[in-house]
């Protein structure tokens, strides 16, 4: 029966992807930059969501919040974001779900702001569950952030065709929405987590995300959005001398646009960005912005509108992720709100945790 199963799937995923689109060429690519223009913003989830379980599922889906706050980054000039979705959220009750998922668009293109979806993530506890998410362990950065699929699925290449309608139905239902600026399939998909869930991750994390995300292309380009696909290195460097892993290697070979992180200073961001050059194609900062990491709007957003690399800080509104707090607040107790915040820009009432770095922004976004 197992044997009989996978060769059914082997048939399907080579039925499925008859006649998907190509990945983009560089001219192509390019193109797509000149007609969206410069993207700026933020990852975005409301102060009153933990995770992204927490920001779509019906009972806790809080559009007054978000258009509330998607408000404050209109007020900065930022005019897109990256939001993070989750295979569950399908899975439970996919009409619900892009029902919620219109309706964000709908707040978001009322602000004249755009969205990055996210399908996968690679970050934080390895075993998602629906329903009621746990309270914030006090002052912990992203201490109920889940991932997606998530280890028990990741793990089990026998599962990863469960995702493909997940991949497939949401690429395929916003394929020419303009709202959609594009989409990134896997967020740091090997990331080992080894400050907070490592005892609890894969040993072949890297081997198992890279089959995932082979496929996650594959399904996407055969719903065949008008909008790039991307997934984005994170861990660099990636001089032209040094040989890529090989999940960093499906990563640039695949995508239509070159996506980052970094959360270093700008000379850094400076290096990352030349070493992502030679392959020609619209470089997007998807990750940055850690205070005292010396990743600061001030100097990286000037950079990165004078290169025309599209920019989106971690965090906006303080809130159930704390992400005010440092990575290392896993490790170390922290009592109350650090002098210098981690990440985000905002408190809840749209207060400025620095009005000078809120009028940077302003003047940067403006010019």
């Amino acid at each position: 029966m197992k044997n009989i199963r996978r060769i059914v799937c082997c048939l399907l995923f080579i039925a499925a992807n008859v006649g998907a689109r190509e990945r983009w060429d560089p001219e192509k690519a390019n193109a797509w930059r000149e007609r969206t223009g410069w993207l700026v913003g933020a990852n975005f989830i409301p102060s009153t969501a933990i995770n992204q379980l927490e920001m779509w599922q019906e009972e806790t889906f809080d559009p007054e919040t978000i258009d509330r706050e998607l408000g404050f980054s209109a007020a900065l000039g930022l005019n897109s974001m990256r939001v993070f979705l989750h295979h569950l959220l399908w899975e439970q009750d996919r009409e619900g779900f892009l029902r919620r998922l219109d309706r964000f668009l709908e707040i978001a293109q009322r602000h004249r702001i755009g969205v990055m979806l996210v399908l996968f993530d690679g970050v934080w506890d390895p075993e998602p569950r629906l329903g009621e998410q746990r309270a914030p362990r006090p002052h912990v950065h992203n201490s109920g952030w889940v991932q997606s699929p998530g280890a028990a699925v990741l793990g089990d290449p026998q599962r990863h065709d469960e995702l493909r309608d997940y991949v497939y139905g949401v690429v395929y239902r916003y394929r020419d929405d303009a709202r959609v600026h594009a989409w990134d399939l896997f967020n740091e998909p090997d990331n080992r987590n080894e400050g907070s869930y490592g005892d609890r991750e894969l040993k072949d994390k890297p081997e198992k995300a890279e089959m995932l995300l082979r496929k996650a292309f594959a399904w996407a380009r055969e719903a065949d959005p008008s909008q790039p696909l991307t997934a984005g290195v994170w861990i660099g460097p990636w001089p032209e001398e040094k040989p890529l892993a090989p999940i960093e290697r499906l990563m640039l070979e695949e995508s239509d646009v070159v996506s980052f992180h970094s959360y270093g200073p700008l000379p850094e961001v400076r290096e990352r960005v030349e070493q992502l050059r030679r392959y020609g194609r619209p470089i997007l900062c998807t990750e940055y912005m850690a205070r005292p990491q010396g990743s600061r709007f001030d100097p990286h957003l000037a950079y990165f509108k004078d290169e025309q690399i599209a920019a989106y800080n971690w965090g906006l509104v303080r809130g159930k992720t704390q992400t005010i707090y440092p990575w290392d607040s896993w490790r170390k107790a922290y009592a109350a709100e650090p002098d210098v915040w981690f990440h985000d820009i905002f408190r809840p009432d749209g207060t400025p945790y620095d009005s000078r770095e809120a009028d940077y922004i302003k003047t940067v976004t403006s010019r």
